[in-house]
């Protein structure tokens, strides 16, 4: 009896070949199959994420649209602001505590309500215990089993850490879970260093055949300086706001109080931005590069015209410094 062996030099050589093609840049797209927009939101620690997404999902219920936010942020503020400041349990900690009790999570343990809006917390593992990332991706598969595919909402809204855009966190983008990002940014160079690695995150899975785009950027305590919208246009993606830095903000958003709504003087403002992330498509965009993106400000700001100057080995080892003696031959009568 003869063995089919296969060529294996041959399928090495295949699997060179097609690791070293260009991927193409045309992503063919397609109508979605299912009325849910789950949109992600990105942004730096601190940016206003959670102040942004509160008040807009609230706005949204407000206008008759069914809302779930999700936030898979270990620190667990994405829902503070919904809930006036109380701190809403968790779906990793509950699952912990349920499974050490022998009991199923049930969606009344970790799921909350207010004005319309369906809220809940991922939750992240203990300090210095564990991955954030990992943790994230634990919380979705908890949500799966928990029947996520079968809810009926017309937005889900993902509030991602921005900071680290790693396996976990980048898991909307990675594995096309949501349709669009939207980014979160001010007129700071470290906010849009971090939307910068988004877009450049966007496109890295964009030429491994994704199809999540960037829909835009909503800029939080704007102060008109501008850099954030030079951000935007640069990297080819629209401002979808401008929320001004207002003092009248600043002290309802430290107050936990809702603005999103048309009951105060700030309800236009988040109808039109709830208004443009429903309508606004998702782009690819265009990433700066380190240089380009300190383009975006004044030398004096970033310090972008500081010549680097080399380090000596001398300079390294200080006052340990010792006269290396040389193999070179020296002739003296040559």
């Amino acid at each position: 009896m003869t063995l089919d062996v296969p060529n294996l030099k041959d399928f090495d050589q295949r699997l060179r070949d097609e690791a070293a093609e260009e991927p193409t840049l045309e992503i063919p797209q397609s109508e979605p199959t299912k009325k849910t927009q789950i949109i992600a939101i990105y942004g730096k620690g601190g940016i206003g994420k959670s102040f942004t997404l509160a008040n807009l999902s609230h706005m949204m219920a407000e206008m008759g649209k069914r809302v779930l936010l999700i936030g898979c942020d270990p620190k667990s503020d994405t829902t503070s602001l919904l809930f006036g400041g109380k701190a809403c349990p968790t779906i990793i900690e509950t699952s912990t505590r349920k499974k050490l009790a022998g009991e199923e999570v049930k969606i009344g343990d970790v799921c909350f309500k207010r004005g319309g809006v369906f809220a809940m917390e991922l939750g992240g593992p203990e300090v210095g215990r564990g991955c954030g990332g990992r943790g994230i991706i634990h919380g979705f598969e908890l949500l799966e089993k928990l029947g996520f595919h079968d809810w009926d909402f017309d937005y889900v809204l993902l509030d991602f850490l921005g900071d680290v855009v790693c396996g976990g966190f980048g898991l909307p983008i990675a594995r096309d879970m949501a349709q669009k990002v939207i980014l979160v940014g001010s007129n700071d160079l470290q906010s849009l260093y971090v939307a910068n690695n988004v877009c450049s995150a966007v496109e890295y899975f964009r030429k491994l055949g994704g199809n999540v785009g960037v829909a835009g950027l909503v800029i939080n305590k704007d102060d008109g300086t501008g850099e954030a919208a030079a951000f935007a246009k640069a990297v080819n993606i629209p401002v979808l706001a401008a929320i001004p830095q207002d003092e009248d903000l600043r002290r309802k958003s430290a107050n936990y109080q809702i603005v999103g709504s048309y009951a105060t003087q700030w309800g236009e403002l988040f109808a039109q931005l709830a208004e443009a992330v429903a309508g606004a498509p998702p782009i690819r965009p265009n990433p700066l590069t380190q240089d380009g993106l300190l383009n975006l400000f004044s030398a004096e700001t970033t310090g972008k015209d500081f010549v680097l100057t080399p380090a000596s080995d001398e300079d390294m080892r200080g006052k340990n410094t010792v006269l290396k003696k040389s193999l070179e031959v020296v002739y003296d009568n040559a």
